[in-house]
């Protein structure tokens, strides 16, 4: 059974026309841009006849990966149904002119005209949209609360405090300060520890109950706390440690402050526990070749110098943000997108009850710079893989609503 088209009134903007929707209206121009329209925006009306075509090609070219109505049941398959037909005009113009390659969707539009496009737009325009996804609820029936990687982190580290410092700012000789260690490095440490490539029983054996996910937390959380330098004395002579420093500044800065994640910093690191890792590297008890190359030639007093050196210089925080809420997050989505992704802008998609994992693989796609997009490259560099997975489900569950746009008469 064909559902009937809505006699409602939509109008959608595109780049040289706009759609008006006005199905009971049969003085409406015919629904074709003129030839070699610029990016001026213009009216365009499309009748009740173009939109029933719309559907007939919509059936033939669409329906089999973007389902029945424009409701996707297909994986990683958008919903289009209700979606602002300039934006989808836009999209199929876009594949048609090779503007976005992609095998499927190349071989639906390629032999669609561009007369075809606008019609197959205003009928997606004319449905009702996608119903949200369900919100999934704990064992007590109420919706399961965010987790707070920072606030888990601190709880994972409680038990560091007592050799690492409560904030991790070590006041125990040997210990090493984690303060202000890039995430990075932290995890890698761990991760060494956990294998046994770095020997040191008790560290092994408090690495072996931790899960990698808690390893994270906690990197996160010391990261984040403020350096300074470690309260324990050191031994040897900072002066002259700074003249033998100078083949470690490669890696770990002139002042030893790192640029490389992958590299400890080592400004205002304790001087015992430098000293004694810069003697495992040199004996092999802490295996990194390039790391056993540079202090092979170091004697016990040259590295004690180093090590008073670095210990003297002052801690910077790596450049690691304290993660955003999903308030927060969706708060900047909503800026382009809508209020919880009802898009209001004609050319920006609306997102609200949109597939999580289309969302989820077209964020990844502007994050990893494979899909082109100023804003969105800027929007989504800064997002972690579990904050993009939070924005889809967070979009995916929100209730979509159809949009109106009325010509306004000029004067």
């Amino acid at each position: 059974m064909t559902r009937p088209i809505p006699h409602r009134i939509a109008a959608t903007l595109v780049a040289g026309l706009s759609i008006a929707l006005h199905p009971m209206v049969s003085w409406a121009q015919p629904a074709k841009p003129s030839a070699g329209a610029g990016p001026d925006l213009r009216p365009i009306f499309a009748t009740a006849p173009d939109v029933l075509e719309g559907k007939r090609l919509a059936d033939v070219s669409c329906m089999r990966c973007h389902g029945a109505n424009g409701i996707s049941t297909t994986a990683g398959v958008p919903h289009i149904a209700a979606q602002r037909p300039p934006y989808i005009y836009l999209q199929l113009r876009a594949y048609l002119q090779g503007a976005r390659p992609q095998s499927a969707m190349t071989g639906a539009v390629k032999f669609l005209s561009d007369d075809a496009l606008v019609k197959v737009s205003a009928y997606y325009g004319t449905l009702e949209p996608a119903r949200p996804a369900p919100v999934p609820a704990t064992k007590g029936g109420a919706a399961a609360a965010k987790r707070d990687p920072l606030q888990a982190g601190k709880a994972a580290a409680a038990a560091c405090g007592g050799c690492h410092g409560d904030n991790g700012v070590s006041k125990t000789p040997g210990s090493p300060s984690l303060a202000g260690l890039d995430p990075k490095y932290l995890l890698a440490a761990m991760k060494a520890y956990k294998t046994g490539q770095r020997k040191h029983d008790l560290m092994k054996s408090l690495a072996a109950g931790v899960s990698d996910a808690e390893v994270a937390d906690m990197a996160l959380f010391y990261a984040l706390q403020k350096p300074a330098r470690a309260g324990t004395p050191a031994a040897g002579d900072a002066a002259a440690g700074k003249a033998a420093a100078a083949a470690c500044a490669g890696c770990h800065g002139n002042t030893g402050v790192a640029a490389d994640p992958a590299n400890p910093s080592l400004a205002g690191q304790d001087a015992q526990y430098l000293a004694t890792a810069t003697q495992a590297y040199k004996d092999g008890t802490r295996k990194d070749e390039a790391m056993k190359a540079i202090v092979g030639a170091l004697d016990d007093r040259a590295i004690r110098n180093i090590a008073a050196f670095y210990a003297a210089q002052q801690p910077q925080a790596p450049k690691v943000r304290k993660p955003l809420s999903l308030a927060e997050l969706s708060e900047r989505c909503d800026r382009c997108h809508g209020i919880n992704g009802n898009s209001i802008d004609p050319l920006v998609p609306a997102i609200a009850a949109q597939r999580a994992d289309w969302l989820e693989q077209v964020l990844n796609t502007y994050h990893t710079g494979s899909r082109k997009s100023t804003a969105m490259a800027a929007m989504t560099s800064v997002l972690s893989e579990a904050e993009i997975k939070e924005l889809a489900v967070h979009y995916a569950r929100q209730t979509a609503r159809a949009v109106t746009f009325v010509p306004l008469p000029t004067k």
